[in-house]
């Protein structure tokens, strides 16, 4: 018989705080993370704003020594890991007797250390060979982040990065759910971690012109689902979650957030970038999440979309979900929180999967704000502008991704009343 799946820790870092309760306040309160970037000179870019983890220093949390050979994505990761393990009661002591090695740590990156490949390319072509660091190779390893996590907190279970793009997050949850259904581990530390406000992202973005430019008003710019976005804004940060068998978790007396009761991953197969305009893939992979839940579309009360604020996924993603619910599309509120976070690229599935979490925990349907001018494309409810007060039983999160990936994981309230 399968295991059943629970949360019992959660851990964030975000453009709205460093760790889940200040960004939760700040989703609640329909705040934005969006502002001018702040760390390199953006006066030749067409887009000059970004969601930057201002709050985080990591001089706050690691020595000298090693915020200077740790990259950025993996301090992320590692401080977040460090808040999801201490409230889901665990410390370094707890794994020390044969339980690391029943724990699974999956954590993934889109685009791992590209920070440090991209200052250590400045060191070998103005300074030479001789000069690059020796910490350059484990910097940039996208693998580095869960490796550092399983070191810090001595978890020899399986370990590795999933990497989806966009998707990312998700998938990391969602393979760390399957591990612990099928008796592969006990434990599950997993989701997703992105320092993605660099230089060659938001150039390579900007040539895409997939991101915004309107520099005039950051805090209006993340605007998904409104007739007048104009692409996605990068975020930064990481969603760290704890799983565990929901015996394990009863047995301790563990605080649960929440059941992990579905899971899908497919793709479109259809174009390296563009999502298909038939939305066969997100309907199917919404679809495949809500039978391997047992559960009718009916059931759904609330979903957390991927909602980027670009012209091609908030059309296709809101025309794949009136497809998988049907009728009842119309009934349920769809928020994204992107429009607060900007779009965390491989860690936006993660701390949104968190978010979802706590909005079953507490009744509060996170807003979708910037949404001013309704787009006949987009026409289902989107809690707009202001967060609202319901009793949501059962949740999907949905995450996407460049090359076609699409991820839907399925979540229920704890305890189910």
């Amino acid at each position: 018989m399968l295991s059943r799946v629970v949360v019992t820790g959660m851990g964030t870092i975000s453009p709205l705080g460093n760790d889940l309760p200040s960004t939760w306040q700040g989703i609640v309160a329909g705040k934005s993370g969006v502002g001018p970037v702040t760390r390199f000179d953006v006066s030749e870019y067409k887009t000059k704003i970004a969601a930057e983890a201002r709050q985080f220093d990591p001089n706050d949390h690691f020595p000298a020594r090693d915020v200077r050979r740790i990259d950025t994505f993996a301090q992320f990761a590692l401080v977040a890991a460090r808040e999801a393990l201490k409230d889901a009661g665990y410390s370094a002591e707890s794994f020390s007797n044969g339980l690391g090695e029943r724990t699974a740590v999956i954590i993934g990156s889109g685009i791992g250390g590209m920070g440090t490949v991209t200052e250590q390319n400045r060191v070998l072509f103005e300074r030479g060979p001789s000069r690059v660091s020796p910490f350059l190779i484990p910097m940039i390893l996208p693998e580095s982040a869960a490796s550092m996590v399983a070191i810090e907190f001595g978890l020899k279970g399986p370990n590795m990065a999933v990497t989806s793009a966009c998707a990312t997050g998700a998938n990391a949850i969602g393979e760390a759910y399957r591990m612990i259904q099928y008796g592969m581990a006990d434990i599950g530390v997993c989701g997703g971690s992105e320092a993605g406000v660099i230089e060659i992202a938001l150039a390579g973005f900007g040539a895409m012109r997939a991101i915004s430019v309107r520099n005039d008003e950051p805090q209006r710019a993340s605007r998904p689902f409104d007739r007048e976005r104009d692409g996605f804004v990068i975020g930064e940060g990481a969603g760290i979650l704890v799983l565990e068998s929901l015996e394990r978790a009863l047995a301790r007396g563990a605080t649960i957030h929440g059941e992990v009761i579905g899971y899908s991953s497919n793709d479109d197969a259809y174009h390296i970038t563009a999502p298909d305009p038939d939305a066969a893939g997100a309907t199917a992979c919404m679809r495949l999440a809500l039978a391997s839940a047992g559960l009718r579309p009916e059931e759904v009360d609330y979903i957390n979309a991927h909602g980027t604020s670009t012209a091609l996924n908030d059309a296709t993603e809101t025309r794949a979900i009136k497809e998988a619910l049907g009728a009842h599309a119309y009934r349920v509120p769809v928020s994204s929180t992107k429009s607060m976070t900007g779009h965390l690229l491989g860690a936006a599935g993660a701390l949104e999967a968190a978010l979802t979490l706590r909005t079953l925990e507490t009744g509060v349907l996170p807003p979708t704000i910037n949404l001013e001018y309704p787009d006949p494309e987009c026409d289902l409810d989107y809690v707009p502008n202001q967060a609202r007060q319901a009793s949501p039983r059962i949740a999907l999160s949905n995450s996407f991704g460049f090359g076609g990936h699409n991820v839907c994981l399925v979540l229920k309230r704890w305890p189910d009343a």
